[in-house]
């Protein structure tokens, strides 16, 4: 444990949420993936334990603790090998409820945060559309104001949660005529007449639901709009940031776990006479494997104190997600190789962190986009600053 970052506290929590994973996770896993549904009793049980409400405020129910938490938490979902399972956690805590953290009025907070923070709600954050990818400010749904609501149109793809959350956070434009200026945030219901969705047939992430979601005509009271009208291109750009160091930290976590679960294989599987951690060939690979999860682990912890400090990281957390995906593919794609044809066998956990490692260079902006965005920051001196 690295104590730069970790105090005792924070070792105690992760011994605690470890256990809890093991007990209350763990054996459900392999039936939420074949179903693709998570059951709501574990995310009561989250809520229960204050898991979802880490980074909330005490008075909504949180215990506002540091960011180093949140590492704990995402690095030992990762550990429990279902991408699915840890995308739908930390979408609704680290995606949507974010949203409610920092943009809700306290009468929205009240009415979806403290049940969300209660494993009572479960949210989803719309953002990405069919025909946009990572174009945000290309989107096409529209929320025409009417009198006191909003009437919301249009589409979005690829959302976690997408099927079984009981709020969606929507971008979507308020003024056409605009472009980033245009978008705005709201809170919609699940229940809202003319939305839709349908589940998504994915190469991995298999436990989580992640929709098509159809809105047709769908009103939201005006009070439901997060913060201020044509803001919402800024809101979502600053969270982005964290969202990337997630995405990052994930994948640092699950080569991590991918090297242990491969040198524990080797030091029993014989060959030759000898056990596989014998070989020079595999030892010297490992070694950089190693090598390259501490650099990148290293790194997404600096930033991560940067961030807790107040700081805006949106070239940092790019980097981040850039490279520690990368790794993360690289490294788990070599240790599927190091248990020769049980690797390939369902029954082996690195067929499944092979698929659900793919999403990382995807999910939360490609990293084509992120290289263009690093590159307008070194060489274009382009300057990213927070929503005020």
């Amino acid at each position: 444990m690295n104590s730069m970052y970790f105090t005792e506290e924070h070792q105690a929590f992760r011994a605690s949420f470890k256990d809890f994973l093991k007990k209350e996770v763990v054996p459900h896993i392999d039936k939420w993936e074949k179903t693709g549904t998570i059951e709501r009793f574990i995310w009561k049980k989250f809520g229960e334990m204050g898991y979802f409400g880490l980074s909330t405020p005490h008075e909504y129910g949180g215990l506002n603790l540091d960011l180093f938490y949140t590492v704990i938490f995402l690095e030992e979902l990762q550990k429990i090998n279902s991408g699915g399972f840890a995308a739908a956690m930390w979408a609704h805590e680290y995606l949507a409820m974010t949203h409610l953290n920092k943009e809700a009025s306290e009468e929205i907070k009240q009415k979806y945060l403290v049940p969300s923070v209660e494993g009572d709600m479960i949210g989803c954050l719309c953002v990405t559309e069919p025909f946009g990818g990572s174009d945000v400010a290309g989107m096409l749904s529209t929320a025409v104001r009417v009198g006191d609501k909003y009437i919301l149109n249009g589409s979005k793809t690829f959302i976690t949660n997408g099927v079984y959350s009981d709020y969606l956070i929507v971008a979507a434009k308020t003024d056409i005529t605009e472009k980033y200026k245009g978008i705005s945030l709201f809170v919609v219901d699940r229940n809202s007449k003319g939305l839709s969705a349908t589940m998504l047939n994915k190469l991995g992430w298999k436990a989580s639901d992640t929709a098509e979601i159809a809105f047709d005509n769908v009103e939201i009271p005006a009070e439901n709009m997060l913060g201020e009208e044509g803001k919402g291109f800024p809101y979502i750009m600053q969270h982005f940031a964290f969202e990337r160091l997630i995405m990052g930290i994930n994948a640092h976590a699950r080569a991590e776990y991918a090297l242990d679960y491969v040198i524990g294989y080797m030091k029993e599987r014989v060959a030759f006479g000898k056990s596989l951690d014998q070989y020079q060939a595999l030892r010297h690979r490992i070694a950089e494997m190693a090598s390259r999860i501490d650099m990148c682990k290293e790194y997404n912890y600096s930033i991560t104190r940067r961030l807790d400090q107040g700081k805006y990281v949106v070239k940092e957390a790019s980097m981040s997600k850039l490279l520690s995906t990368k790794m993360a593919d690289e490294v788990i794609y070599d240790a599927l190789q190091f248990l020769g044809g049980y690797g390939y066998i369902e029954d082996y956990p690195m067929a499944r962190l092979l698929r659900d490692s793919r999403l990382g260079p995807i999910g939360g902006g490609t990293s084509e986009i992120l290289k263009e965005i690093i590159a307008k920051i070194v060489i274009d001196n382009k300057e990213y600053k927070p929503a005020k």
